[in-house]
């Protein structure tokens, strides 16, 4: 195989040993255009599903085997299915041609099974996003936790910026950016993780935006592959033997009130309107 077939926002290329995905100009979701080009060679492909779309369209969906992309490892199940990277979406006039493609990599599968390695290339290094309470930094040796005043709670901003080497680091969870939660956390070795992100200064935490699914797990994704590579316990056969991560504890009340006061010096700052400023703490009080 060796021919192009071209989607919203994406472009999937048939080569001979491998299925390049590339995002397309200006209309990729989000997490391909920054994951970039995807090249999934047919031994990291389990499957292929061909199904109807919205509004007169098609959806080709390549399924890699478990634990042959860090990206979808580290997502955890977590991904909803307008960010898969590994969807293309076709006009409904292109379904006899999308299923003879679906056919055809189908026929290229060689091994259904969980990979013992990962065999999709993670996210490139240096990477870098900013969370709600800090900007977290990973230079494919280091991650670098620096404390926002206006997010970090006391605990986190007393103990100042944080490194993380990889050889202190056995592994790494991402929650999925939800209302007031989500958190990217690193399980450091011989240290009890607690159990509030907000608390655990080997974690950053997501709210308003800071820490998109875009932005934070090809971060989580290299830190996990990184893992991997140095033999830790990121390796694909650690992270799938496990369930998907807990979803966090829900916030206490003098937690909630110290980052609405936090929100409230935002809106005073002008960097937040009323209309949002009222709008989050409904949100964080419902959470209580």
């Amino acid at each position: 195989m060796e021919d192009l077939l071209t989607g919203r926002g994406c472009s999937w290329t048939f080569g001979p040993d491998a299925l390049t995905i590339a995002p397309g100009p200006g209309k990729a979701p989000k997490l391909l255009a920054e994951l970039g080009e995807r090249v999934m060679p047919y031994a990291a492909l389990s499957d292929v599903t061909l199904t109807r779309g919205r509004r007169g369209t098609v959806v080709l969906r390549a399924i890699p085997r478990r634990g042959a992309d860090p990206v979808l490892a580290a997502a955890a199940g977590q991904l909803k299915e307008r960010e898969d990277p590994y969807l293309l979406v076709l006009p409904a006039d292109k379904e006899t041609l999308a299923d003879y493609y679906a056919q055809e990599l189908r026929s290229a599968v060689t091994e259904r099974g969980p990979t013992g390695r990962f065999l999709v290339d993670p996210p490139p290094v240096p990477r870098a996003f900013k969370a709600w309470d800090g900007a977290a930094t990973f230079d494919g040796e280091t991650v670098t936790f620096t404390w926002f005043w206006s997010g970090a709670s006391t605990a986190k901003y007393a103990t100042g910026d944080q490194r993380y080497e990889l050889a202190e680091l056995e592994g790494v969870e991402w929650h999925a950016p939800e209302g007031a939660s989500g958190s990217m956390r690193l399980k450091v070795r011989g240290r009890r993780m607690p159990l509030d992100p907000n608390k655990d200064p080997a974690s950053v935490v997501f709210s308003l935006g800071y820490g998109a699914t875009h932005q934070s797990l090809p971060f989580a994704a290299a830190v996990l592959a990184a893992l991997g590579s140095s033999g830790g316990s990121g390796t694909p056969e650690a992270i799938e033997a496990s369930k998907s991560p807990e979803a966090p504890a829900a916030p206490r009340w003098n937690e909630v009130t110290e980052l609405i006061a936090r929100l409230g010096e935002l809106r005073d700052a002008g960097v937040l309107s009323e209309e949002e400023f009222q709008a989050k703490k409904t949100e964080l009080l419902s959470r209580l």
